[in-house]
């Protein structure tokens, strides 16, 4: 549905730091950079990507969903989004009352979004 998302982050680098590493599990990479104003492009498959860029407005807080393949990608994205500053806001596990494979793991990212990585398949 989404080509892209782009929304303003408070501090730049900080972010664009936090998303590669946070979503690095996942395959996201650097697709495009300009200045901070006008920011960065995130992709993990040239078909969607996520863009940030520095804004001086404090951001209102997003849930942010991102789609793993597979439950262990779930897993490292909770650690490296820990890593690189996160706040916990949901270890790993099932999320049963979504459906029975919702697997799931939430991180505060550094302006406040809840950053939530999902895979919908079964544990093989």
């Amino acid at each position: 549905m989404f080509d892209h998302v782009k929304f303003g982050v408070s501090d730049y680098a900080a972010s664009k730091a936090f998303f590669l590493k946070a979503l690095g599990p996942l395959g996201v990479v650097v697709v495009s950079e300009g200045v901070p104003a006008y920011g960065v492009e995130l992709s993990a498959n040239d078909e969607v990507s996520l863009c940030l860029y520095q804004t001086t407005e404090k951001p209102a807080h997003l849930h942010l969903a991102f789609k793993a393949d597979r439950r262990e990608q779930v897993d490292a994205f909770h650690q490296a989004a820990l890593e690189a500053g996160g706040k916990d806001n949901g270890a790993p596990g099932l999320r049963p009352h979504y459906h029975a494979n919702y697997y799931a793991a939430f991180v505060i990212g550094p302006d406040g979004h809840n950053i939530e990585v999902v895979c919908h398949q079964p544990e093989v």
